[in-house]
Formats: structure tokens, sequence, C-alpha cells
């Protein structure tokens, strides 16, 4: 420790394109409205900028008040960027302004998603400059549209005094989504062709640049999401091409388990679901059992186990392998209930098999939070055969309401899911190693044949799940370790208490 060191709140500027409530398309924006304010009870001072999309509900613009406005260079060119603030349940928000790339009907899929994230990126460098509340000791961003942050930062800001001290953090929520364009932008956009550095080090290919490849080698650290993720992307068929840079950064990588929002996700005081309950007081549960068979048309049986999956129907939730043992399944009496939108494939099947096996499958191809609620609280257990899950939230949900996870073992599913021992007794769930229907399927019926012939020990998994930690107080304080390594001049604030 510096003997110049001194006790203070570290300040840190969280970078992400979605938070909650104001947008959301996945997982991110669930952490970027979670992991601040756990960061703020660990004793920094934080603030979260995201683009203002005109998509952020009426009430929320509504209550936003003006900063100050200026332009970013853009290249050739300079851009208009508004900055606005919302402060919300103590926590500050703010929003980067500019009509042009943001007022758009969804948040990503447009031709120049490139142009308007670097935009963003930059926008953001330029705001810890001219803004006095977002100065920063790190700026904290998160996947490829704030992966170039780290680059421009080191580039052209170096030497600004508000920035030189500025350590970055880059998390990778997802790697299959990294932001590669057209190398032009390295001059029409970025304005960096003429630093050999950067354009050696963004170049994926020799037409190509790849944003968040530019944010792994400038970053100061890297983390993801789950430390089984974190190995998994120095692999090959994880790292999506990336995986040798991963593994050369591998002493400066560092996998952090996600969390959940636990004053949402409570069987003890939800009201979206039929009966509250707790598990000292489980009873409330076969009454939301009991209300979802009805809701979805399920025949009304105690008996059968009613296997629940949420979440987006695509191939990297391992849906061809439920479709694949869905007859087997059929077969032996259980209940399925599936809810999600995604590929037209995957729901056109389960629409088949919602026809096929009435009273005993159901298929709800649609987005519904409320819904979403009941099903994690009326089911029995809760498929989550994931090819690969960075960390996976459904199965630290479906623990917290008391429906057992039955999932792949890969990366955040591996680290959550303790799977069940017989002998002992301990477990919160069951998983299985390999991407095959038959194994998944005797992993999962060998779950209902405890449900069906051991109660006794069903409800000590319930229990056990359901008394398991996931909320964002460990992830927070393993994040400030990071950020006072990245900072030994300052004392930590706060003392360090995952619990």
């Amino acid at each position: 420790m510096s003997t110049n060191a001194k006790r203070r709140k570290l300040r840190v500027l969280f970078a992400s394109s979605e938070a909650v409530p104001f947008a959301k398309s996945g997982g991110l924006g669930d952490v970027a409205g979670s992991l601040p304010r756990a960061l703020k009870h660990a004793g920094a001072r934080v603030a979260v900028i995201l683009p203002k999309y005109s998509t952020i509900p009426q009430e929320y613009l509504d209550q936003m008040k003006h900063v100050t406005e200026f332009y970013v260079p853009l290249a050739w060119r300079n851009e208009y960027c508004g900055i606005e603030k919302l402060s919300m349940q103590d926590l500050d928000f703010y929003f980067i302004d500019n009509e042009a790339y943001f007022k758009r009907d969804s948040l990503y899929g447009y031709f120049d998603d490139g142009e308007r994230f670097a935009f963003f990126s930059k926008a953001i460098c330029e705001a810890i400059t001219k803004v006095p509340e977002l100065e920063c000791d790190v700026l904290h961003c998160n996947d490829w549209q704030t992966a170039l942050c780290c680059v421009f930062l080191r580039e052209f800001y170096q030497d600004v005094p508000q920035c030189a001290n500025v350590k970055t953090i880059f998390t990778i929520h997802n790697v299959k989504f990294q932001g590669q364009y057209s190398d032009e932008m390295l001059e029409q956009v970025l304005g960096l062709a003429h630093i050999p550095a950067a354009r050696d080090q963004l170049r994926c290919d020799e037409r190509s640049i790849n944003f968040m490849k530019g944010a792994l080698l400038y970053t100061d650290f890297l983390t993801t999401v789950s430390p089984s993720y974190a190995y998994e992307l120095q692999m090959p068929f994880y790292g999506e091409g990336l995986d040798d840079i991963f593994r050369r950064r591998s002493g400066q990588l560092r996998g952090i388990l996600n969390g959940i929002d636990q004053s949402i996700w409570n069987p003890t005081t939800d009201s979206m679901i039929p009966a509250n309950y707790s598990a000292k007081e489980i009873e409330g549960k076969a009454e939301c059992k009991r209300a979802l068979q009805e809701e979805l048309g399920l025949n009304q049986d105690p008996t059968r186990p009613l296997v629940v999956s949420i979440g987006r129907l695509t191939d990297q939730k391992g849906l061809g392998l439920v479709r694949y043992a869905m007859d087997h399944l059929m077969s032996r009496g259980v209940q399925v209930a599936i809810l999600g939108t995604g590929d037209k494939d995957h729901e056109d099947a389960f629409r088949y098999f919602a026809a096929k096996y009435p009273g005993q499958m159901c298929a709800r191809i649609a987005f519904d939070n409320a819904l979403s609620h009941r099903m994690y609280a009326g089911g029995d257990l809760l498929l989550m055969p994931s090819e690969f899950e960075p960390c996976g939230l459904s199965q630290m949900i479906a623990m917290r309401y008391g429906t057992l996870p039955v999932v792949r073992e890969t990366g955040g599913l591996r680290d959550s899911v303790v799977p069940y021992n017989k002998y002992t007794g301990e477990g919160t769930g069951f998983s299985f190693a390999n991407m095959n229907g038959d194994e998944m399927a005797d992993t999962l019926l060998g779950a209902c044949e405890i449900f069906w012939t051991d109660p006794d020990a069903w409800s000590n998994l319930m229990q056990q799940a359901m008394a398991t930690d996931f909320s964002w107080r460990r992830a927070a304080n393993d994040y400030m370790d990071i950020y006072h390594d990245l900072h030994p001049e300052i004392i930590r604030y706060n003392k360090r208490r995952d619990r």
C-alpha cells in the first residue's frame, strides 16, 4: 500500500448499452440495473451511463434533467451529444442524447450499429472530461457496445487530466456478439486509421475490425459472468475466435458469478403469484402449482412433476435435446410447460407438441414477465440444458422459488447448481455433462423418480435450493477487490461483507 494512500469512496462509472428499468434486451440489462446499486452499498460512488433511447418509458423520460451538451469528435465530423440525468433509488443514471443515433424502434439491429455505439463510447470519454460528476477512478465497460471506450481512452484521452488515472474493466456477458465491422470504420468513424497500434489490435482479418477484440487488448482487467465461463473462453469451442487472447490475458481475467435482485424474485412477497410461501412455510407452493396447471390447460394433478422452461427459444439453450426427448418424457407422465420466443423452428416444434399432448404439454410462445413469475413458483423442475451459458439467471430464480433446476454442466450453470448426491443428501438441483438428449432425459427422469418416491429427500433439496444466497452483495465485493487492486492508492471505504 502506498504511503500516500487515502481512504475515500472509489468512483465508478458503469457504462452499459441497457439497464433495467429503462432498456433491456437480455441479461446485461438486469446486471446494469442491479450491480451498480450493490457496488454503492459496498462503498463505491457509482453512476451508470447509457444511451437515451426513445423506447425508454415516458414516465422516465419526463423525469430526466438536462445537465449539459457538447459535440463529440467522430473522425472528420462532430456529433451533438446531450447529457441527461435521472436519480432513482439513490442511484444516478446519466443518458447520452443523440436522436439521430438513438431515436429508433428498438435497441439494436440497425445497419449503422457500429457507428451508433462508436459514438456512444466516444461520448462517454468526452463526458468524463466535461461533466465533473462523471470523473471516475474506474470506467467499467460491458460487452461490445462499450468496448471502444477502452481504446479511445488510451489513444485520445491519456493526456487529459480527468482521464490520466482512469482504469478500465471490460466485462464479457456473451462472447458471441463482438461488434465486427468493415475496416473502413477506422478512418470514417473511429479516427484511428493513423494510429498503427490501434489499427493492428482492432483488426480481425484483412478487411474487418472487431470492437470486442480491441477492448480485450486495451483494457486493464477482464471479467466475465462466471468462473467456469472464464475458463471456457480460453477454449476454441467457446472462445469464438478470441480464445488465444483470453489465454494470453488469463492473468488479468476473472469470472464473477452474477446475482439476482432478491427483492423482485422473492416467493414470500411476490405479488404476481397466486399464493406466497417460504422455505419454512412451503404450503403455498402447492397452490401455485395447481393454479398454473389450471391457467395453462394442464391436468390438475399434484402427483405429476411439472417441468418448466423459461427463456429464449434458441439452439444455444439446448432445445434440440428437449425436442428429441419430448415423446419419451410424455410417455412417462411428465408435464412440460414452455415460455419464450425465438427461432421459428423451435416455436413451431413446441406448438406441435402442445397440440399432440393436450393436458400434458403447453407452449406459450410469448414474452410474459408475470407468467414467468407464476411458472417459477408453480413448477417442480426447471429444465435448462444449455449448449453454453455464460451465467444464466433462470436457474438462480428457480432455486429461489423451490423449483429444482436440471442443467447441463457448463458456464454459470455449473457454478450455481450443486448436483444432488443421493448418499449425502447434498444438492440444490440436478446436472448432466454432455450435449446428449438421452443423458438429459435420464437425468430429468431420475429427478422425477425422487419426486415420486422420496418426498423427504425432495423437501430437503427444495430447502437447500431456497437457502442459496444469490444476492449481488458477493459479486459487488469481488468487483470492489479488482477496482482496489487497480487503485492501491485508494484505501477501501467499507470493509468487505459478503453477508
